[in-house]
């Protein structure tokens, strides 16, 4: 059971070939994959944005981030998880957020990324700063 945490500086590269698996999917167990990509949004509250500077507060962001994966990997019985999220300024249309979970189980699998997410914004120490278009 693997779990990857990262903090990138600015956009994360978006996804482009969602229909090619991770290598972990092969083993014959995995049974669901899912990837979450968060983009960034062009308005907030009804207001242009130019983007959004995300600030973490770190090491203890990535401690809480993988203390979360392993509390979501071992309730869900999931088989890996990797969660990466941006730290800096992302521009709107660009990923700030990306998870993936694979379980042997679609219905495990969608329950723990829910959950992650949630859990993610209330507990884990990274925030969102609106950069207004002026």
């Amino acid at each position: 059971m693997n779990i990857h945490v990262q903090l990138v500086e600015g956009p994360l590269v978006r996804s482009t070939a969602p229909d090619v698996c991770p290598p972990e999917t092969r083993t014959g167990v995995v049974g669901a994959w899912l990837c979450f990509e968060g983009i960034v949004r062009a308005l907030e509250d009804g207001r242009p944005l130019q983007g959004l500077d995300y600030q973490v507060y770190e090491p203890m962001a990535t401690r809480q981030l993988t203390e979360l994966a392993q509390a979501i990997r071992d309730s869900h019985n999931l088989l890996h998880i990797r969660a990466r999220h941006s730290r800096g300024f992302v521009p709107v249309g660009e990923c700030s957020f990306r998870l993936e979970v694979l379980a042997e189980h679609r219905k495990p699998a969608l329950r723990a990324m829910d959950e992650f997410i949630d859990r993610m914004k209330q507990d884990v120490p990274i925030w969102k700063l609106p950069v207004w278009k002026t």
